[in-house]
């Protein structure tokens, strides 16, 4: 039995279990999906492998990420998905630690652990942002006491607090998200603001 053999046993097979789980029959699998009955029935039955939009579509009727059917190398660790959140906070301690820690955890597991190359540039995308703007508001608030500009009453404090609730911010989404992991829900958390990081 050849390579090209084994993979397509291996995605017909994790087609059948996803969907089963899900508790919908392959009538209604094709119907989400956009597919011939016959298509699902082929697949799972290891006649053929679904490839391009037929597994997106396959994959989106599941509610899976492709990389789900197809990283065989990869595994299940909420423990590492959990301190991968959780690493968002050495940015209190170290200056840029929110971005660099996690980088660094996404860069030496992003292909070893299912979910983590899609969480982990959604996070990153997210740090970027959100240090754009906290750098921003703490510099506008500075530039404003420094030169003295009173535009309005209170303009350096009112930096200060708004540099204050985003920072908060980003102490309680890592940690709520890190529980959301614990309880079993994974999935890119943060809004998609930009994609610098893909």
């Amino acid at each position: 039995m050849n390579n090209s053999k084994l993979t397509m046993n291996e995605i017909g097979r994790k087609i059948k279990e996803i969907r089963k789980k899900k508790g919908l029959s392959q009538e209604e699998l094709a119907e989400y999906a956009t597919v011939n009955l016959r298509t699902v029935q082929r697949i799972e039955n290891n006649e053929s492998e679904p490839r391009g939009k037929t597994l997106h579509l396959i994959c989106k009727a599941l509610d899976i990420h492709t990389e789900d059917i197809l990283d065989y190398g990869k595994h299940i660790d909420t423990n590492y998905l959990i301190y991968f959140h959780l690493s968002v906070l050495t940015g209190i301690i170290i200056p840029s630690g929110n971005i660099i820690i996690p980088f660094i955890l996404w860069m030496t597991k992003k292909d070893k652990i299912n979910g983590l190359k899609e969480m982990g540039a959604n996070l990153l995308n997210f740090q970027i942002v959100w240090t754009f703007f906290a750098s921003t508001t703490l510099i506008i608030g500075a530039f404003l006491k420094i030169s003295h500009l009173d535009i309005g009453p209170g303009n350096f404090l009112l930096s200060l607090y708004a540099w204050g609730v985003l920072y908060g911010i980003n102490i309680i989404l890592p940690i709520w998200f890190a529980v959301k992991i614990r309880k079993g829900k994974i999935g890119n958390f943060y809004p998609n603001l930009i994609r610098l990081i893909k």
